[in-house]
């Protein structure tokens, strides 16, 4: 068995304008659909960070990639680390996919996956198998609430449905939720903060608490836009919301400010766990989080962990440490939500629910052969099927490439469409508050 052909397919998917402490969504997000081809007839495919840098990267593993055996990469895996350079690899003040320092986990994580889904369709069976089976047949995830302007996404005559409308305050944000929860069944939810005063996102936190009761474990993600002080301000005002299977993500940047938060949250009897997807980011930030009593719960990514095989050398690493475990998201087709839940379904620990973009695509946009995976009652069930469980359409592969290659942009940037639509002199400002 040996990799015959390597395709790379770099798409534009139709993104609303959400908001984070990073900036506002651009109107299309860039993926990049990986399709590996054996020299027996099987196809292996995955899907991961689009425009032109992550792009080069895969294409510059062309020659490592042509002629290996899909069995055969932790020879790939050590040449990749070998080369890979020094320095901060989390995402600060990077958005995920941007940070050149973790390109070798994310280019890894692309073939990984697309040679696991080819050896589990030549074997006939599915991923998770592959990883020593499933500890969960079906895979939590949680509603994943952004503040955002009015748009579904797309432009002119390309544009979506705007099935939630602008949601800029507290109310609009109770609808956002009530609306997911109502369509997908999530039992946990999630709301992207670092937009608004941290005034207005407590409100909407205990809004949301009062709408959907104690049974809904409630989450805050202000992305490091809040100082130290600010993050305790906020944890002892939603001390009781954010308790019961909740937690606080990133409040502040570094491991160390969100360690002196976690310590001040305590001496006044907050004992709110804290999350992390941009703190820790690598297995080192793990140890080192621990340490110093920063993060009790890492956001796995497969995506630029290294892929899936790493979430569950992750999964076990947390559980040795007595530390919890979920999984970040970002803007994503079915291919990748299918990769997430294969991880998460063979992952021995799995604390809480997943992150999840999926409901903010449109159906349009899906690119795998019978249209959008289901979330029912808040999860993703792993099929049967060999490999991932799903295989791509070509003609909307097509489509979505055509609508890529005329775009004028070829990476992401929030802070330019936060000048472009909302303030011409915008920039991301840590603290923000």
């Amino acid at each position: 068995m040996r990799i015959a052909e390597l395709r790379l397919h770099p798409v534009a998917v139709a993104d609303p304008p959400l908001r984070s402490s990073y900036g506002r969504h651009a109107p299309y997000a860039l993926r990049t659909i990986v399709e590996i081809r054996t020299a027996d007839g099987i196809t292996g495919i995955s899907e991961t960070y689009g425009g032109d840098g992550p792009l080069a990267a895969l294409e510059a593993l062309r020659p490592e990639i042509l002629g290996r055996d899909p069995f055969q990469l932790a020879g790939l895996w050590r040449k990749l680390k070998a080369e890979a350079p020094e320095g901060d690899r989390s995402q600060t003040r990077l958005v995920p996919g941007e940070n050149p320092l973790d390109q070798h986990a994310r280019s890894f994580a692309a073939i990984e996956i697309a040679c696991l889904d080819a050896i589990g369709k030549a074997l006939g069976r599915p991923v998770c198998d592959l990883l020593g089976g499933r500890a969960r047949d079906e895979v939590p995830f949680s509603a994943y609430l952004f503040y955002k302007h009015a748009g579904g996404g797309g432009l002119g005559e390309d544009a979506r449905e705007d099935k939630y409308g602008e949601c800029l305050d507290p109310a609009s944000m109770v609808r956002q939720a009530r609306q997911m929860v109502d369509e997908y069944g999530f039992r946990e939810i999630k709301l992207k903060g670092g937009v608004l005063e941290p005034e207005l996102e407590i409100t909407t936190i205990q809004a949301l608490r009062e709408e959907f009761g104690p049974n809904y474990p409630l989450r805050i993600d202000p992305n490091c836009a809040w100082s130290v002080e600010t993050s305790v301000r906020v944890g002892l005002a939603l001390k009781e919301e954010l308790a019961g299977g909740g937690y606080l993500e990133d409040p502040t940047a570094t491991l160390e400010g969100m360690a002196e938060v976690r310590r001040r949250l305590l001496k006044h009897g907050a004992d709110i766990p804290q999350a992390s997807n941009v703190a820790v980011t690598a297995f080192a930030d793990v140890l080192e989080a621990w340490r110093l009593g920063a993060v009790q719960i890492v956001l796995s990514d497969p995506h630029y962990w290294g892929g899936v095989r790493a979430i569950d050398q992750l999964s076990r690493l947390c559980e040795l440490l007595g530390l919890g475990m979920s999984m970040h998201s970002n803007n994503h087709l079915g291919v990748s939500l299918m990769a997430m839940a294969h991880a998460a379904a063979a992952a021995p620990l799995l604390t809480h629910a997943c992150d999840t973009h999926y409901p903010w695509q449109a159906a349009e946009d899906e690119v795998v052969v019978g249209g959008r995976i289901p979330i029912q009652g808040g999860s993703v069930r792993i099929p049967d099927a060999p490999g991932l469980g799903v295989e791509l359409d070509y003609d909307q592969l097509a489509r979505l490439g055509e609508r890529y290659r005329k775009l004028p942009y070829r990476k992401r940037d929030d802070e330019a469409e936060m000048r472009l639509h909302v303030d011409p002199n915008w920039r991301r400002l840590l603290p923000r508050w």
